[in-house]
């Protein structure tokens, strides 16, 4: 069934991407502007800061979505999705998940615990619920308990990420799974998206390349610095919030700290640095290892747009190349 669905809904997309939610970057005009260009948009439900906001939000998100289908009945309009988590430990738990039941989205992404009860609700209405895994026993958890897809945070994703390298990790998934896979890890380019496709996942899930979207809530320093800098720049660490995510280097140096003691935890005052915790993610910026290839601020539109170009020239190309081969 799960297959069946993944299928429906790549039908509805220009090209296999998922914009991934992110914490304190994604909007309902970053979503609305994503599916209307004809990929996944997502965010995360704890961006709306309350349940009234979340539900503004999500209102915003169908009303826009119903408007733009009617108006373009011969467009792909992509679906929209959430990130909602699933630990008890969130306190709208279930103000958040009657509003999933109430408006509907079509994809809902799990994250840090059991995506069971989430499930039961969105198969009610036809939709199809992934959860973000680093590891093998958190994939095989996850599907146990009744995930239909795998969201695959491997090694260079932007913030919280694993360590697996994306081509190991979906051959290693693939042993055992055969559903629905969006694969994250360092993708910022078209011919990215075809790689994802051909390793044998379904959608490319990618993050950092919208973070300088110009509808991002993004500061324009955060911006600037990820069009600033490289894959060097990135620093895997558990130290701001316990668990390892990557991290923009220069926005380390920006809030006071030095990197290079990050690595050497007996070298930090940690009393100092307990001041700093609370700045993760909205002073110490997360990001991916895909910063590379961003030269510039750009629309959502625009953002997808070169990724579709990128991901037709390099189909073209490798039929190209397959034609010389064949012709030798």
């Amino acid at each position: 069934m799960q297959n069946e669905e993944m299928a429906h809904i790549k039908q509805s997309l220009e090209i296999p991407v998922m914009m991934a939610p992110m914490f304190l970057i994604s909007n309902p005009k970053m979503v609305i502007n994503a599916c209307h260009s004809g990929i996944i948009g997502t965010f995360p439900a704890l961006n709306a800061r309350t349940g009234e906001i979340l539900e503004d939000w999500m209102k915003e998100i169908t009303t826009a979505l119903e408007t733009l289908k009617q108006e373009n009945p011969d467009k792909k309009i992509g679906p929209w999705g959430i990130n909602y988590i699933v630990h008890r430990s969130n306190k709208r738990y279930v103000e958040d998940l009657q509003l999933i039941e109430k408006y509907q989205p079509s994809v809902v992404i799990t994250s840090l615990g059991d995506p069971g009860p989430v499930a039961e609700i969105v198969h009610a209405y036809g939709g199809i619920v992934f959860s973000d895994v680093i590891n093998l026993k958190y994939a095989k958890k996850a599907i146990e308990k009744g995930a239909d897809g795998l969201v695959l945070v491997a090694g260079g994703a932007g913030g919280h990420a694993g360590t697996y390298n994306p081509i190991s990790f979906v051959h290693e998934i693939r042993e055992f799974f055969a559903g629905p896979i969006a694969l994250s890890g360092g993708m910022s380019k078209g011919e990215d998206i075809l790689v994802t496709e051909l390793l044998g996942a379904d959608l490319a899930y990618i993050g950092t390349r919208f973070i300088t979207a110009e509808e991002s809530t993004a500061s324009d320093g955060y911006k600037q610095t990820i069009i600033d800098s490289s894959i060097e720049d990135i620093m895997y660490t558990d130290t701001f919030t316990g668990v390892n995510a990557n991290y923009l280097i220069p926005s380390i140096i920006e809030s006071g700290l030095d990197p290079e003691k990050l690595q050497r935890k007996e070298a930090i005052d940690f009393s100092e640095l307990d001041n700093k915790r609370a700045k993760a993610w909205k002073d110490i910026w997360g990001a991916g290892q895909g910063i590379g290839p961003i030269h510039k601020v750009q629309t959502v539109a625009e953002i997808v747009d070169e990724l579709k170009d990128g991901y037709n020239q390099s189909i073209e190309t490798v039929a190209n190349k397959n034609r010389t081969f064949i012709q030798k």
